[in-house]
């Protein structure tokens, strides 16, 4: 199991993240997530250079991967412990992030059962939408 642990120093002071040593998340990241005044789950992370495309704007394919990080934060209470895999992402890019901006998620669930949760979002810089987001998550039974 991947250890969760709480910053305590630094911009996330009180925030968590992930000790994700040699993984993929490891790379792009550090992504953060706290829950917020209202119980829902915030996620963040700092743009950096190594976010960006050649045209000087965040790479897609990076606010999909936070998207993804994002969907699982915000079904963590339904995912009630269990593993999971991201079966459909769906977005749609409204505006771009650059260099220093703060990125955030938020999102909410739809729908959750038995073996699926239903999740949307919208990844934000201050109070401008960059991107819109949503997914299913498949419950994964222990091994």
């Amino acid at each position: 199991m991947v250890a969760r642990k709480t910053v305590d120093e630094g911009e996330f002071a009180g925030w968590d993240t992930y000790d994700l040593k040699d993984t993929f998340d490891q790379v792009v990241g550090p992504f953060y997530f706290r829950a917020d005044a209202d119980g829902r789950m915030r996620c963040a992370f700092r743009a950096e250079q190594k976010h960006m495309n050649a045209g000087g704007r965040m790479h897609g394919g990076c606010l999909m991967t936070f998207a993804d990080i994002a969907l699982f934060q915000t079904a963590y209470q339904q995912m009630e412990g269990s593993r999971g895999v991201t079966v459909q992402l769906d977005s749609t890019f409204v505006d771009a992030v650059r260099v220093g901006d703060l990125v955030e998620a938020t999102g909410e669930v739809v729908r959750a059962g038995g073996s699926l949760v239903f999740v949307r979002g919208q990844i934000s810089v201050q109070n401008r939408t960059v991107m819109t987001f949503s997914g299913i998550i498949r419950k994964l039974s222990p091994r």
